[in-house]
């Protein structure tokens, strides 16, 4: 069983102690990689702004992000019960 580590984070220049399970440490650092590119993204479209201003629109992104994928995951859920129960009845009529 994988127990949690110690790892250390730099998001945006700030550094975050956290303790994670060491089968997602790679993923939770691939996810601040890519959190830092889109602030840096950010930062190169709009100038000036404060860093809490584009870890909000990063924040944002990802949420809307998460959100798209939520509602995907429920319309092809939908798909497949249809096809499933579209299946079912043309066994129960080869029957």
């Amino acid at each position: 069983m994988d127990g949690l580590v110690q790892i250390n984070v730099t998001v945006s220049d700030r550094i975050y102690p956290l303790r994670v399970l060491e089968k997602e440490k790679e993923e939770v650092l691939k996810a601040v990689k890519l959190v830092n590119e889109k602030i840096r993204e950010y930062q190169r479209m709009y100038d000036g702004k404060d860093k809490q201003d584009y870890l909000a629109m990063v924040l944002l992104l990802f949420a809307v992000e998460h959100m798209r994928n939520e509602k995907k995951i429920i319309i092809e859920d939908t798909d497949f019960e249809q096809k499933l129960s579209e299946l079912e009845q043309i066994l129960t009529q080869a029957h």
